[in-house]
Order: structure tokens, then C-alpha cells, then sequence
């Protein structure tokens, strides 16, 4: 994969001085700065990487805060979704952007470094990063220690700091503003029982307590401020596992739950339950409700192939399934939780260009 893009806009270099210069001028001369944060806001999103690259304040403001905010009041705000496809022989790898009409909205340059797999995909702050996982780098195979994120909003990735442990087959979740990393496969293919924590304000990964047991090909997701894990398994000779750990940031503690999911093939978190479909039984959604660690199952209403299979995203509210299968005829479907019984299921005009292999959502 191409290490840099031409698609990639470069912001030209300023001095100290200039830069102190540009941030103590008004946004737009002639307005008080209050004004002019709204007439900004107001624009349509996909002009945010040229506002971006006129100066400074106005880069700074993009990527504040503050513009969620003042969008969110003005009913600007637009959720897009961001779908990482490939070819049937997972080549190819590209992040394609839709909105929720379908419509294609922008390119996004292609991930830094070589093609890889097994890796963490995480939202945070109107940005995504790609964590880790297994790739070959010049003829070599290894494990990343790599950290990249993409700018939603300027339209370009940036390296962060490297995990301490390079990693793939992890599960990666965002609790709290801090991006979790755990277990996992290490670079001498040993099973990892470490976790660490990336802080946004420091660039810092920092090693907290590690899980009970070792545990790789699992997934994470955020509850009420803690870290679930789920599926996956301890080795290679002991089977799936249906235990779930559950990480508690503020006692800094682990405790167990005993009736996980096992062979997760797709999962998505919306409103307050997880979404997730197993291996043997896909043409069934798995809904795990945390308040009360209980499951119930709703059936998905396909028809043909039993090796139909799915990616999840979440949209407006509702969970898309992808199709994987190459020849499939079966439409994307939205599955919507608050709809009334018997009309939760629709088609959808969402169709990647490729089979998708992660997505995720992000509203500015």
C-alpha cells in the first residue's frame, strides 16, 4: 500500500510567529468570532479539508469541540459512515465513504504503510485509529506495534505513538476519551494477556493490568465506563472461550461473566445492547444486553446461501449488515431497534464497492 497520497493535502509550513499571528486574528474579518464560529460551522462537511488548509484558526476550530457543538444547535450536523472494502482475495484495501443516502462523499487516501489484517479500528474525537495487527513489510512477515490515525475532518492520516507490545488478533475499544488494547497474538505468535491504554493528551500508551488468562481473536466494547471482552479463545488447543471480562478503569480490577458469545463473525454496539452473530448460527442476530447479561436472538430475514455472512455498522441509529458474500443477491439491510414489531427490517441504498471488512460511523 502507498505510503503517502496525492489526494493527501499539504498545509504549508509557517513560523512560530505566524502561527501566533494567525491565531489572534478574527476568524472572518469584519465578525465578532462568536458570528463567525457559526457562518463555519454552517458549511457543508465535505468542504471541512480545504477550510482546513486556508489558516490556522481555521484548522483549529475544525477540529474543535466547539464545532460539534455549534453544528449540533444549528441541525448541521452529518453522519457519515466509513467502509473499509477489498477484493474477493482481500487485496485492494480502501476506506470508502458514504452518507446515509449511499451517496459517496469524498476519497479517503489510502493507510500509511503495508497492507495488513488482524488489526484494531477505534472512533475518537471525529477521528479513527488503525491499531496494530499482522502484516509483511518488504518480503517480511511481522507483527505492528503502529499506531495511525485518520482526521475525519481534514481528510488525512498521522502517525501516533506505538503500542508498548506489538500486537494483532486484539480487541481494541474506546471507553471514556482512552483506547483500550488488549490480548492478542504477539510477534513470536505467543497468546498476550497484556492490556494497555492510550491517552489522547499525552500520545502515550501506558501497560495496566493485564486479563487472567491469555486471549487472542476476541473482541472489545465500552458500558457504562467499562471494557467488556468477548469471544476469542486462551490457545490453540483449548476451545472457544464463553467467558467475558469485564474491566473496571476506576478500581483498576477485572471480574468474569460466564455466558459470552462464542466465534463472533460480526458485532456493533447501539443503543446500550451488543449486536453480534456466531459462526454456526448467522442468519440469527445474538442481542447481549449488559444491564442483566442476558441474550436474545432475532432472525434475519434472508433467503439462500448458509454461508451467508455479514459486516455490521451502525447509521442513524440502526444497524446496517453488509453482505460478504461475493455472490450474493441479498440487499444491505438496516435493522432498527425502536421500530415497531414487525417493521424493525429494511433495504438499503448502502452498497460498498467491495466486500466490506470494517466500518465505522462518525458525525460532524
Amino acid at each position: 500500500m502507498l505510503k503517502n497520497s496525492s489526494a493527501q493535502l499539504k498545509l504549508p509550513k509557517v513560523t512560530k510567529i505566524q502561527a501566533q499571528e494567525e491565531l489572534n486574528t478574527p476568524l472572518i474579518p469584519g465578525l465578532n468570532d462568536d458570528v463567525a464560529k457559526l457562518c463555519l460551522a454552517s458549511v457543508p462537511r465535505h468542504c471541512f479539508p480545504l477550510m482546513g488548509a486556508v489558516c490556522k484558526s481555521w484548522r483549529s476550530f475544525i477540529q474543535s469541540e466547539e464545532l460539534i457543538a455549534a453544528r449540533k444547535e444549528a441541525g448541521k450536523s452529518e453522519e457519515w459512515i466509513y467502509v473499509l472494502t477489498a477484493d474477493a482475495k482481500l487485496d485492494e484495501q480502501r476506506w470508502q465513504v458514504l452518507d446515509r443516502y449511499g451517496e459517496a462523499r469524498g476519497v479517503v487516501p489510502p493507510m500509511p504503510g503495508p497492507e495488513k489484517a488482524g488489526y484494531g479500528v477505534v472512533v475518537l474525537d471525529g477521528k479513527f485509529l488503525v491499531v496494530g495487527g499482522y502484516c509483511v513489510d518488504f518480503g517480511k512477515e511481522c507483527v505492528s506495534d503502529f499506531v495511525y490515525q485518520y482526521d475525519s475532518r481534514l481528510n488525512r492520516w498521522s502517525q501516533l505513538a506505538r503500542m508498548n507490545i506489538a500486537r494483532c488478533d486484539f480487541a481494541c475499544a474506546e471507553v471514556d476519551g482512552l483506547v483500550y488494547a488488549i490480548g492478542g497474538h504477539g510477534p513470536n505468535g505467543n497468546s498476550l494477556s497484556s492490556v494497555e491504554v492510550y491517552t489522547p493528551e499525552k500520545n502515550q500508551w501506558t501497560l495496566i493490568e493485564s486479563l487472567r488468562r491469555p486471549r487472542w481473536g476476541c473482541f472489545a466494547f465500552s458500558f457504562q465506563g467499562e471494557v467488556y471482552v468477548m469471544g476469542g479463545r486462551s490457545s490453540f488447543t483449548i476451545g472457544n472461550s464463553r467467558l467475558v471480562d469485564v474491566y473496571n478503569p476506576k478500581n483498576r480490577m477485572w471480574r468474569e461473566l460466564k455466558n459470552g458469545c462464542v466465534m463472533v463473525t460480526a458485532h456493533a454496539v447501539l443503543n446500550k445492547s451488543l449486536f453480534c452473530t456466531e459462526w454456526r448460527n448467522q442468519r440469527r442476530l445474538a442481542v447481549f444486553s449488559p444491564d442483566d447479561s442476558s441474550w436474545r436472538k432475532v432472525l434475519i430475514p434472508v433467503n439462500g446461501s448458509l454461508s451467508m455472512n455479514f459486516c455490521f455498522g451502525i447509521l442513524d441509529g440502526k444497524l446496517v449488515l453488509f453482505p460478504n458474500e461475493e455472490q450474493s443477491l441479498c440487499q444491505t439491510l438496516l435493522y432498527d431497534p425502536d421500530a415497531a414489531p414487525g417493521s424493525e427490517w429494511h433495504a438499503s441504498t448502502l452498497k460498498p464497492s467491495g466486500m466490506c471488512l470494517c466500518s465505522v460511523t462518525i458525525r460532524v
